[in-house]
């Protein structure tokens, strides 16, 4: 499976500190292994997956959409605003 990222994943993931990229990395791995293990979201998200997990004891949103045989990383962060900069991108 081919997993792309976006520029503001991308840009979110390159400031985490070591410890925090580990717990990323695991989370992605759990993507990658299902697919579906996000929440699908609706209307203007309408594609859009997010799955929840725990980054150094915060609860951390891992967005991604699933086209065939390839993940795109979306965006990355705490729940506040998360979803209205999704759109916003």
């Amino acid at each position: 499976m081919r997993v792309a990222q976006t520029r503001l994943f991308a840009k979110t993931a390159k400031k985490l500190h070591p410890n925090q990229k580990r717990d990323l990395d695991a989370a992605v791995r759990v993507v990658v292994a299902d697919p579906l293990v996000g929440d699908e979201k609706a209307g203007d998200l309408r594609g859009v997956r997010a799955h929840k997990f725990r980054m150094v004891e915060h609860l951390t949103l891992l967005a991604y959409r699933c086209d065939g045989g390839a993940i795109t990383l979306l965006a990355l962060g705490a729940h506040e605003h998360f979803y209205r900069d999704i759109k916003r991108d």
